[in-house]
């Protein structure tokens, strides 16, 4: 067998020195004079984030974070050069269907910790024992732990094929994909060229429509849809700054992001502010600070934000590729274009989401679509027991 193509035990074990250096780092931060306030019109208020980074110098335990994800069985193989970690929770339930679930930007497998448990053991924490799953969470290729990012990496289409030989390995000739925001894009490749292995498809954190296309007319629909076109629009208007920087111009950013302990905090929770439960008026108010802060202090020690961004550059070449060649790269695709079939599919829609169904679902032939007053683009952190109960009714029929 390939060395490389070995499944290896993995436990986290970030140099001291490497943690001493952040508290420096902290400690030194020059902090901008000017202010315009405390409103989050332009990006995150200073005093807020001092707050923060208080909190990340003086009372956030990484070792105690790292103790406790090494508390999860996880994994490391390589693929096609590029080394992926993943997380490998068996369930004690005999004939557990494997769930592969797969995060976002800007994100990483810490986004799924509370929710492993409940999924792999439902009876422990009062559930039926037929909901149980096999969970496999991987780290997308530049993300967290999926450090270093092998060179050409960040294709959806290549990261899905990975995710194919990764279960394969592992043993599995047919699973269940759980999925958000870009891992969304991979979950549906991976169903395009793993028809047979995919049982079927639960999504989150999907949008109205892509960033490239145009508006959407909010007159075209009602209530709480109108709602949520004119919440895309104003993302595509204002949200979108990180995603063209990361998409055209990666290695740029990638110094300040590897550079500033600080500037890595506001990279990734402006985001929380922006697309968690709208009820919540602060980030750590919606998700857990210490979880929250686990996922960056990752991306810092692992430098995740620079790689990261590469991948997202590499992936939306590959996108714009893809398109032109199926028409006239609107992102609309070739006249008469037409994706293939698909396994029953699921969509979550959490209250922050501007997932729209007649635009997901025109023809109603969704398996599954649950509407959510609470939560936004991080459910499994935000709200764990409704993205829960909401996985396990989707893949009850399937199973």
């Amino acid at each position: 067998m390939d060395e490389n193509a070995a499944i290896r035990p993995y436990r986290i074990d970030i140099p001291q020195s490497d943690v001493d250096d952040l508290h420096d780092r902290l400690r030194r931060t020059r902090w901008p004079e000017f202010s315009a306030g405390s409103d989050w019109s332009r990006g995150v208020p200073p005093d807020y984030l001092r707050g923060l980074a208080d909190y990340w110098l003086n009372d956030f335990d990484w070792r105690d974070q790292e103790a406790r994800l090494n508390e999860i069985p996880q994994y490391v193989t390589t693929i096609d050069g590029q080394d992926v970690h993943f997380f490998h929770v068996r369930s004690p339930e005999p004939g557990a269907m494997p769930l592969v679930v797969t995060h976002g930007w800007p994100s990483s497998s810490v986004e799924f910790v509370r929710v492993l448990a409940p999924l792999a053991d439902p009876k422990a924490s009062g559930g039926d024992s037929a909901d149980a799953f096999d969970v496999v969470v991987p780290t997308l290729p530049g993300y967290g732990l999926s450090t270093p990012l092998h060179v050409g990496w960040g294709n959806l289409f290549q990261v899905a094929q990975a995710w194919s030989e990764l279960t394969r390995r592992l043993g599995y000739a047919r699973y269940g994909l759980q999925a958000t925001d870009a891992g969304a894009g991979v979950a549906g490749m991976l169903a395009m060229i793993a028809p047979d292995q995919v049982v079927g498809m639960h999504l989150t954190g999907t949008a109205a429509g892509t960033p490239f296309g145009p508006s959407l007319d909010p007159d075209d629909f009602e209530g709480e849809d109108r709602d949520r076109i004119v919440r895309f629009n104003e993302y595509r208007e204002e949200g979108l700054g990180y995603f063209h920087l990361q998409a055209t111009r990666p290695q740029t950013i990638a110094y300040a992001l590897t550079d500033s302990p600080v500037g890595q905090l506001a990279w990734i929770v402006e985001k929380f502010h922006e697309w968690t439960d709208p009820a919540a008026e602060l980030p750590d108010e919606a998700v857990d600070c210490d979880q929250l802060l686990t996922n960056v202090s990752l991306n810092w020690f692992r430098q995740a934000g620079a790689t990261s961004a590469h991948a997202g550059y590499e992936g939306i070449a590959a996108w714009r590729q893809m398109m032109a060649a199926q028409g006239d790269g609107s992102g609309h695709g070739s006249e008469g274009w037409e994706a293939p079939a698909g396994p029953p599919t699921g969509y979550a829609v959490f209250a922050a989401d501007t997932t729209v169904r007649a635009l997901a679902d025109p023809g109603g032939q969704m398996a599954h679509w649950s509407n959510f007053e609470r939560g936004g683009h991080f459910p499994a952190m935000e709200v764990p027991e409704l993205w829960v109960s909401d996985v396990r009714e989707f893949f009850r029929p399937l199973r």
